[in-house]
């Protein structure tokens, strides 16, 4: 089948509500930091598949991991018959979270299942029905994570009530139109919120992501965490993070949050944690994950393929050094962007940590308004040219670049280089933009 009826047979199957399409990609295979489409087309890739891929495509011991461990255990179900790989990624979860505190380990599948345990335990374990997120967060599609979403993709459904969210601080776009002491006016709403629509005594936990990746790769003014987390101690509530997207190594260190000296009460992982395979999980106090007795469980979730896989994953991190690795590219990214920005008005910001790195594209930046059209053009484009990036943000105009953990010094200047063809090209008016009418992206 070529490209053209792989398209045309996927339109006519696949439901609408599983597909964000940016470019007419079709995938044959992937190898490091390169996918090959059906066609034999070589990509340089700047995704790693939403952040999953962080050990770069087609790791060849990993798939021995696999196909052994299918030999010699294909399956057992984890809630009534444990397997050795359970418990041993359960042990090496427990040593690299954070927390001087007794912790347990709970497995899912997805971010979604996992941050679901998350709403539907924190009632539960303090005997308090509220939990606050943020606007703009993104922590999953099931019923409980969506609820606690706070991204205009999830806003046509309904969620649950007893969540209330308040706004991020986003330095390039504050709640209040003012940067400054922009740490000190979300505590200060917070409190408000503490004292009229979700009291203190009524609330379970606090949930944020350190880096608000699909919100548009946001980072927090630097003493933000800490003064969250005195926040919550000071009213007795749960700090959970969520580091689905940008955790496991992502930033340059094994959790976003580490880059400020909080210790959560959970910590939320998932995309990156099987190397491809489905598999999340929740490391967290105990008495927060022991609350309900089977009480959110998954026949397949912790089974041996995905927990043989996933401890393979954090060996390959830790013997090849990808944390460093993370932060060293990370750096000559981030140089490399803020050159593009000084060519192109459109880039009105560059931020990132490590390979969480996003680039807000706006129609000019005294208005800082946000042009999600260019965006999908860029992407586009980008894909024309032999890249691959895709866009997030509340408003659709932020590139995000989260490429594999392994990429080179050589990948990112050529990936800078095709970044600086692409908005050179869009800039000057070289593309058709009627293209973007099936593969508009979040737009």
């Amino acid at each position: 089948m070529n490209q053209k009826e792989l398209l045309k047979k996927d339109k006519e199957l696949i439901s609408e509500g599983l597909k964000l399409r940016f470019f007419p990609l079709t995938v044959k295979e992937a190898k490091g930091c390169y996918i090959t489409d059906i066609n034999d087309q070589r990509y340089l890739d700047l995704t790693a598949g939403w952040a999953v891929a962080n050990v770069g495509y087609g790791r060849e011991s990993i798939a021995k991991i696999i196909h052994d461990q299918y030999i010699k255990l294909s399956f057992t179900t984890q809630l009534s018959a444990p397997s050795e790989t359970m418990i041993q990624l359960a042990d090496k979860l427990v040593e690299i979270v954070p927390g001087n505190f007794e912790k347990k380990v709970w497995f899912g599948h997805s971010g979604s299942d996992a941050n679901d345990l998350i709403s539907k335990f924190l009632p539960v374990a303090t005997d308090r029905n509220k939990i606050i997120s943020f606007i703009g967060s993104y922590h999953g599609q099931t019923m409980g994570a969506s609820s606690l979403s706070g991204h205009s993709a999830q806003s046509k459904f309904e969620g649950r009530g007893n969540v209330v969210k308040i706004p991020y601080p986003n330095v390039y776009r504050p709640f209040s139109g003012i940067s400054e002491n922009l740490t000190d006016q979300t505590m200060h709403f917070l409190e408000e919120v503490f004292t009229t629509i979700c009291p203190a005594e009524d609330t379970a936990g606090v949930i944020i992501e350190a880096i608000q990746s699909d919100g548009g790769m946001i980072l927090p003014p630097e003493q933000f965490l800490n003064a969250l987390r005195n926040i919550c101690d000071q009213h007795g509530i749960y700090l959970i993070v969520d580091e689905v997207k940008v955790g496991m190594g992502r930033t340059g260190k094994w959790f976003s949050f580490e880059h400020s000296s909080i210790v959560p009460d959970a910590v939320v992982l998932g995309k990156s944690l099987g190397a491809g395979l489905p598999i999340s999980a929740v490391v967290g106090r105990k008495e927060i994950l022991d609350t309900v007795a089977a009480g959110h469980m998954f026949t397949t979730s912790g089974n041996p393929i995905s927990t043989s896989a996933a401890i393979e994953n954090i060996q390959i991190i830790e013997e090849e050094n990808l944390l460093e690795n993370a932060e060293k590219q990370g750096v000559l990214f981030l140089n490399g962007l803020n050159k593009l920005k000084e060519k192109y008005e459109c880039i009105g910001d560059v931020r990132g940590k490590g390979l969480s790195i996003g680039v807000e594209i706006v129609t000019d930046r005294d208005s800082k308004k946000p042009d999600a059209v260019k965006t999908a053009a860029l992407c586009y484009h980008c894909y024309e040219i032999g890249l691959l990036i895709y866009n997030v943000g509340i408003y659709g105009n932020v590139l995000e670049i989260t490429p594999p953990l392994t990429i080179t010094t050589a990948e990112v200047k050529e990936a800078l280089r095709l970044l600086d063809k692409a908005f050179h090209n869009i800039e000057n008016g070289n593309f058709q933009y009627e293209k973007l009418k099936e593969y508009a992206g979040w737009g």
